[in-house]
């Protein structure tokens, strides 16, 4: 029989050795770093090598906000980028890394499903190469090495109430969210409030995922702002003298990973940080090399458009000097039903009306997308319980937006199901259609971006903003850093900031309230809502189904 799971498909994956996956896109072995044999890091010398070479066409695969009923952004990812290969174009796939947090907690996987997957899978899922360790040890050097200042006499005059760089941890722990350090006497330092994010929503990884070079890092990282002095003015990182140390523990976690799909077609593999958090997005270094070696990039971004996709235009882009040739936008018939009222239980009967209810929330994001002016295309993810007339109203009411709908069976079907999209999208990639811009321009006040986002990506009639926020955003500005993008922290299930509140809601009120400046990485960070940067676990997370059987497997990741 046939296997049917996600992780027995994975599992009876025909791997070919990680070189012979180099070869493909003309890396020699003798610049790949393997971890085993099916995954490598492309090393930096071979990177350095492809400056002058022609970029390929970038393809941005977005979606609506996600629901219960399940989307499958990174699963049409990588059933795009083996449909293009199977129309005979050189195509490469680039997502990101998992984080352990979701896979403990609620998400599952992040290497896609059925079969349009990413192997190894359950490495993916785990540890993989060691990235976010790196990270969350690169991190809390630099936490270690403040408050070991502090200890030691002070010489940069840090004001202990003033301390803005926090701990972080690949796992999901709200006890951790606040928390009071070094209690137990003289020895342990000075007691002070402190707290933990989760390492996806770290500066470090935002800098890791924007950095063009092992330099530009270490440049970065010593440009985070960790304290204040009593003056107000800022402390960095390299006043700490930690940007060397941190460097060089992340040496090998800034190569990018190369590992294949299950039709052994190349996928880079890098970085992680959280579209709701923080900006979404795989690596640029792992992009950029994509694009010298590919005809065809395949990336996505994290959370539906208004969240992913923007910050994908707005920073990534902005940063990197990228421009996406098309994006799809994902959607699921049961999605549309969900976002028209109907219960998850319920789902599976056909109701064509409900599908064209929750089309609205759909035609927001096609129109935003098409507001960077980039042609945008829709990819029905298909599910075996959809109805043809179901499907048809999808189509119909996209062809209304002036856009068009293809549906897509990569889940079932690998690219055999996806050619119809594949060819679409190369079509529309090659065709010079593409204009991009971003939303604002650099020089726009910061609170005016906040507010231009707002109202023009999630339709909000006015922004919460207190004096406190007003004054520190003003204050940065005075300091040199009004010209940066704005990273908006906000729940990725509505529009607004009620996770309760699906379809495409417009008018509300959007409260912001905290703003983090990200220095080293180049944004703003601006807090909505009830969102946090720590997440909890469920009353019942993944983590009490993961286990391994008597074969030694592993049972319940995924």
């Amino acid at each position: 029989m046939a296997p049917k799971s996600d992780i027995e498909i994975a599992r009876a994956a025909s791997k070919r050795p990680i070189q012979e996956i180099g070869e493909k896109l003309g890396i020699g072995s003798d610049h790949l770093l393997p971890y085993g044999h099916d995954k490598a890091k492309v090393s930096q010398d071979f990177i350095n090598g492809l400056d002058g070479r022609p970029d390929g066409k970038l393809i941005l695969v977005t979606a609506i906000n996600p629901t219960p009923a399940g989307e499958g952004k990174t699963t049409t990812t990588v059933g795009l980028g083996d449909g293009l290969n199977a129309i005979g174009k050189n195509a490469a796939i680039c997502i990101r890394e998992a984080s352990l947090g979701p896979n403990f907690g609620m998400k599952g996987g992040a290497a896609g499903g059925g079969y349009a997957q990413v192997v190894p899978m359950e490495d993916m899922n785990l540890h993989f190469t060691g990235d976010f360790h790196a990270i969350t040890s690169a991190h809390n050097l630099l936490s270690a090495m403040i408050d070991n200042h502090i200890y030691w006499g002070n010489a940069e005059q840090i004001d202990i109430r003033r301390v803005v760089w926090r701990r972080v941890l690949d796992m999901n722990d709200r006890a951790l969210r606040q928390v009071v350090t070094s209690l137990g006497g003289v020895a342990n330092g000075f007691p002070r409030e402190a707290g933990f994010d989760i390492t996806v929503a770290s500066e470090v990884m935002a800098i890791l995922c924007l950095a063009k070079d092992l330099s530009d890092l270490q440049e970065r990282l010593g440009a985070m702002i960790v304290a204040y002095r009593r003056d107000k003015t800022p402390v960095y990182a390299r006043d700490i003298k930690a940007d060397g140390a941190m460097t060089v523990l992340l040496r090998e976690a800034m190569q990018p990973n190369l590992v294949q799909t299950l039709e052994n077609n190349p996928a880079f593999v890098h970085g992680g940080p959280f579209a709701n958090i923080a900006h979404g997005c795989n690596s640029v270094i792992a992009t950029r090399t994509a694009l010298k070696l590919a005809d065809y990039v395949v990336t996505e971004a994290g959370f539906g458009a208004d969240l992913g996709a923007e910050k994908f235009m707005n920073i990534k882009c902005r940063k990197a000097g990228l421009s996406p040739d098309c994006v799809v936008v994902v959607a699921t018939v049961r999605a549309m039903k969900m976002n028209g009222g109907v219960a998850k239980a319920d789902l599976g009967a056909e109701n064509v009306e409900a599908v064209k209810a929750g089309c609205a929330n759909l035609g927001r994001h096609i129109e935003n997308v098409k507001g960077f002016g980039v042609p945008v295309v829709v990819g029905i993810n298909h599910f075996a319980g959809d109805s043809d007339a179901e499907v048809a109203a999808v189509k119909d009411y996209v062809s209304g937006q002036g856009a068009e709908a293809i549906l897509c069976k990569h889940w079932a079907e690998g690219s055999a199901g996806m050619k119809e999209m594949a060819t679409r999208v190369a079509e529309i990639a090659d065709g010079g259609e593409s204009d991009f811009s971003t939303l604002y321009p650099d020089d726009m006040p910061l609170l005016e971006k906040i507010e231009t986002v707002a109202k023009k990506i999630y339709r909000a009639g006015s922004v919460t903003v207190d004096n406190k926020v007003r004054s520190q955003l003003r204050e940065w500005e005075e300091q040199g850093h009004g010209n940066l993008p704005v990273c908006m922290a906000k729940t990725q299930y509505s529009f607004s900031t009620d996770p309760t509140r699906r379809g495409a809601p417009e008018g509300f009120d959007l409260p912001v309230r905290e703003v983090r400046l990200s220095a080293g990485a180049g944004f703003v960070v601006a807090i909505c809502g009830e969102i946090m940067t720590m997440p909890g676990l469920p009353k019942v997370p993944s983590a009490e189904n993961i286990r391994l059987n008597d074969a030694g497997e592993i049972e319940g990741l995924f």
